[in-house]
């Protein structure tokens, strides 16, 4: 899907992306390749939006993220998943609370193979090397949730990943509510252990912990673990279906 794409063009919106489209330009190969006039673009317009595919090209070829996730309209950046999907990380934390005050317990990693956890009090500065390796965040809530308190606790850390917020992409397909009831309603399971588990109870969990109980900890890690390695699921049901309807509408 990234390379059938046109809005990190300067100037270029949805409604020139469907006309370009439309022209019989549905990559960036084509459009390179196309000699003739482009309806809607002056010669030297054309020559520019080529150069910037050019650049595309080689950043592509180059695993650049950075450079789509500067030039991608966030909302859109989940059109590069296919090309990053090898370098993606499914991302949860857990919290004390919410609001500015509340700190993080705990943080999950998965990346399509294995999960990593995060735990304060434990190894979790270790994070901050360990998410340097991707190019990609999957979350769902990540940009008013995890990834605010995230920026706060590792300023070290760059932070120009592109991001697929799942909760605004499946919103997209008609799913909302939480994590949980669109899991349900996808017919994805939790294990019996953490099944109607939710926000609050991973606080209850945590502070159980601290007080000396150690399953607490095992419960909300297995807890997070579910919530990260589902996302993988969502994200791959997302992107099918997005890019289906995006190439149906442009028909």
């Amino acid at each position: 899907m990234l390379t059938k794409t046109f809005l990190h063009i300067p100037k270029i919106g949805s409604k020139t992306e469907r006309r370009l489209w439309s022209c019989g330009l549905t990559d960036w190969h084509k459009a390179l390749s196309h000699t003739d006039r482009v309806p809607g673009f002056s010669r030297r317009r054309w020559y520019e939006v080529c150069s910037h595919l050019g650049s595309s090209l080689r950043s592509l070829e180059a695993g650049d993220h950075a450079y789509f996730a500067a030039t991608l309209p966030s909302a859109e950046h989940w059109r590069a998943y296919s090309s990053f999907h090898n370098r993606t990380a499914y991302l949860d934390i857990e919290t004390t609370g919410m609001g500015p005050g509340a700190q993080i317990t705990v943080i999950g990693i998965y990346d399509g193979a294995r999960t990593a956890t995060y735990v304060a009090g434990d190894n979790l500065a270790e994070f901050a090397e360990h998410i340097s390796h991707f190019n990609m965040l999957v979350t769902f809530n990540g940009l008013t949730f995890d990834l605010p308190y995230l920026r706060r606790a590792f300023p070290q850390v760059a932070w120009d990943h592109l991001h697929c917020d799942l909760r605004y992409a499946l919103g997209r397909l008609g799913l909302h509510g939480g994590l949980k009831s669109i899991e349900r309603s996808l017919g994805i399971a939790r294990g019996e252990d953490i099944e109607g588990l939710a926000g609050d109870d991973a606080v209850r969990l945590w502070y159980e912990y601290l007080a000396g109980k150690e399953e607490s900890l095992v419960r909300l890690v297995e807890y997070n673990t579910a919530d990260v390695e589902n996302l993988q699921s969502l994200m791959d049901y997302a992107y099918t279906r997005l890019s289906a309807q995006l190439i149906e509408e442009a028909v």
